[in-house]
């Protein structure tokens, strides 16, 4: 089994699952409110939150009124999903087959999930279940490494496939049909402590798949730099600021709408 074929196993555990549910941030509502921005006023608006892991992005697309099916793999993120999000349909399924009627929703969405894809066949699924004049919304969060003890999380978790911190992308790739159509940030916080940081830090798939031994050194790390750097020493609570970006796409072949006024951070 490949690194990251391990990564994506290790999502089928329930207790992993609720630990992902309870360390990670969520994503703000002006971010949301961006990606739907051109799709506003469409009869029986429609969302696919695409590998949609415990639910994070998907109530936030409920919470701002839109109808919602979200669509996940992994048996232990799909238990925890059913239970966190309620008005939203959930379907086990895959990016590379959607169970979607073609035409069927007008914005797909997927956060912190896009890597995971095998994009040569997610991608024209997409494309595929989109009504016309539909989006395609993908959102990153982002620790701001600008922030001094961020930097020093970063320093310490090392060279990773980190998505938490690597998206900086200001010149998106075309993908297939897509183009990019707009990005936009967004600035949020999550309020940790040094046990809450090391729920966080051990969420991450790269974490989960390590050895025992050198995941439980990597964890007591990160508490020991929760209580010990100049930033945060003496505080219980903290708060760890990220980068929430949304890169805005529409199909090739349709023309784009109205440009919308694009909210900014």
């Amino acid at each position: 089994m490949d690194a990251d074929e391990a990564r994506r196993t290790s999502w089928g555990e329930v207790e992993i699952a609720v630990q992902y549910d309870r360390a990670r941030p969520g994503y703000p509502p002006e971010a949301v409110a961006f990606a739907l921005a051109p799709l506003r006023g469409r009869p029986d608006l429609r969302a696919a939150d695409i590998g949609a892991g415990t639910g994070k992005l998907t109530s936030a697309l409920c919470a701002a009124g839109v109808s919602t099916v979200a669509i996940e793999p992994a048996p232990g993120m799909l238990k925890v999903l059913r239970h966190a999000v309620s008005r939203a349909q959930v379907l086990a399924g895959t990016a590379e087959d959607l169970p979607l009627p073609d035409a069927s929703v007008d914005l797909v969405a997927a956060g912190q999930a896009m890597h995971w894809f095998k994009l040569d066949r997610a991608i024209p699924e997409m494309a595929r279940v989109l009504r016309p004049g539909g989006r395609l919304a993908l959102f990153y969060n982002s620790r701001d490494d600008a922030v001094g003890w961020v930097q020093a999380l970063a320093d310490l978790v090392g060279d990773h496939a980190d998505h938490a911190s690597a998206h900086r992308e200001d010149r998106p790739e075309v993908l297939g049909p897509f183009e990019p159509e707009e990005l936009a940030r967004f600035r949020q916080q999550q309020e940790l402590d040094a046990d809450g940081l090391a729920d966080l830090l051990g969420s991450r798939s790269y974490v989960i798949t390590m050895a025992p031994d050198a995941r439980a050194e990597l964890l007591d790390r990160a508490r020991t730099l929760a209580r010990t750097h100049p930033q945060l020493v003496g505080r219980q609570h903290f708060y760890l600021p990220y980068v929430t970006t949304v890169q805005r796409y529409t199909l090739a072949s349709c023309p784009p709408g109205p440009r919308p006024q694009v909210l900014r951070s």
